[in-house]
C-alpha cells in the first residue's frame, strides 16, 4: 500500500508528527526497546513509560528521565494531577530534550488511582484543565493528554466532549484517545485493555465535532490496514502491543506513512545496529536480560526465531554474559537471502 496523506487538515504547532506513535507502555517502553524502534524508524513518535511527578521530583531524576538522543523524537509522559508538580516535571522535560510532554488520563491500575493518576482524572475535568494550563505556562514543548472515552459511571458522549471542552480550554490542542472507556473498579489493567468494547466510531465524531483539534487514536489498532481506515477519519494512529510483540512492524513505517526509505532492510541489519548500543549499556554495569527482553519479537514468525529466542532466553541471564550471547543468538536465523535459496 502507497503512502497516502490524511485526509483531514490540521494546522499543528511546531512539534514532532503524531501521524504514527509508540504507545507508553509500563516495562516495555524502557530506552531499550526505544533504541530498537528507533533503528526500525525514524519518524514514529515514541513514547516514554508513564513517570509519575513523585518519582520525578523525590527520586532519581536522572535515572527516570535518561534516554539517548537517537530516541528523538521522543515524549515523557508524566502520571500526576497537583498542577505545580506537573508544571515543575514539564520544565524538567524540556531541559532533557524531550519534544512533548504528555499528562496521563487513562491508566486504570488501583495503585495510580489512590494516588489521583490515570484514569480516574477523567472524572474531574477541572483538575485536568487545571493541570495542563500549568504544564503550558512552564514550558514550550507540546503538551498533550492520553486518555479513555470515559470512566464507569461517566461514560457518555456528553461527558467525554465536556472533558474535551474543558480542557482544550486551558490550551491542550493534542488529545491521544484509547477507544475503550476503563472500569475502575473490578477489572485489572490487563482486562481493562481487553475487555470494554472498543468504540472507535467515537473517536471519529471527535474529530468531526473538534476539526480544530489533533485527535490521534489508540485501541486494539494491528495493522497497516487498520491504520489507514483510521487515519481516513482522524490525525494519526498509535499503536501499542503490536508494536511491541512485533517490533519488525515498524520497519515499514517511514514508507508506508511518511513516503521515506527505510532505515534497514533486514532483521540482522536492525539488530547489528544495536551492538554499540548493547555494549555500551553493558559497560555501564547494565545486565544483558534486561536489554534482551525487548528483542525477543524481532523475528517472530521467521524460520529460527523460536531458537533465537530460546538462546536469549537461556543465556542472556547468566552472569557475565555478555554481546556474544546475543551474536550466537542471531546466527540461529539465517539471513534473507538463504532463506529463498532451493
Amino acid at each position: 500500500m502507497s503512502f497516502v496523506p490524511s485526509p483531514i487538515p490540521f494546522a499543528a504547532d511546531s512539534g514532532p508528527s503524531r501521524r504514527f506513535c509508540v504507545a507508553p507502555m509500563m516495562d516495555w517502553t524502557t530506552p531499550h526497546f526505544r533504541y530498537l524502534a528507533r533503528v526500525l524508524s525514524r519518524r514514529a513518535l515514541l513514547y516514554t513509560e508513564m513517570v509519575t511527578t513523585g518519582a520525578l521530583i523525590h527520586g532519581d531524576t536522572e535515572r527516570f528521565l535518561r534516554h539517548d538522543p537517537s530516541e528523538y523524537p521522543l515524549a515523557l509522559q508524566l502520571g500526576g494531577s497537583h498542577a505545580g508538580e506537573l508544571a515543575h516535571c514539564a520544565k524538567l522535560a524540556q531541559q532533557f530534550g524531550f519534544d512533548e510532554v504528555n499528562l496521563n488520563v487513562g491508566c486504570p491500575s488501583d495503585r495510580v488511582q489512590n494516588n489521583m493518576i490515570g484514569a480516574c482524572l477523567m472524572g474531574h475535568p477541572d483538575k485536568v484543565a487545571e493541570g495542563v494550563a500549568a504544564m503550558i505556562a512552564a514550558t514550550d514543548l507540546p503538551v498533550t493528554v492520553k486518555h479513555r472515552i470515559g470512566i464507569n459511571g461517566r461514560e457518555s458522549w456528553d461527558e467525554l466532549c465536556e472533558f474535551i471542552e474543558t480542557v482544550a480550554a486551558a490550551g491542550c490542542k493534542t488529545f491521544i484517545v484509547h477507544a475503550r472507556i476503563a472500569i475502575l473498579e473490578g477489572l485489572s489493567p490487563k482486562e481493562n485493555r481487553d475487555i470494554p468494547p472498543l468504540k472507535y466510531d467515537w473517536v471519529y465524531r471527535l474529530k468531526q465535532a473538534y476539526p480544530h483539534l489533533e485527535i490521534i487514536i489508540n485501541g486494539g489498532i494491528k495493522t497497516f490496514e487498520d491504520c489507514h481506515e483510521h487515519l481516513a477519519h482522524t490525525d494519526g494512529v498509535m499503536l501499542g502491543r503490536e508494536a511491541y510483540h512485533n517490533p519488525w512492524l515498524l520497519a515499514d513505517v517511514d514508507t508506508e506513512f511518511f513516503g521515506e526509505p527505510a532505515p534497514v532492510t533486514s532483521r540482522h541489519d536492525a539488530l547489528r545496529a544495536m551492538f554499540p548500543f548493547i555494549q555500551q549499556e553493558l559497560d555501564r554495569g547494565v545486565y544483558l536480560t534486561h536489554m534482551t527482553r525487548h528483542i525477543m519479537g524481532l523475528f517472530l514468525g521467521q524460520p529460527g526465531g523460536r531458537q533465537f529466542r530460546r538462546h536469549l532466553s537461556e543465556n542472556a541471564n547468566k552472569p557475565g554474559s555478555g554481546l556474544e550471547v546475543v551474536e550466537q543468538a542471531l546466527a540461529k536465523v539465517r539471513e534473507p537471502e538463504l532463506i529463498t535459496e532451493s
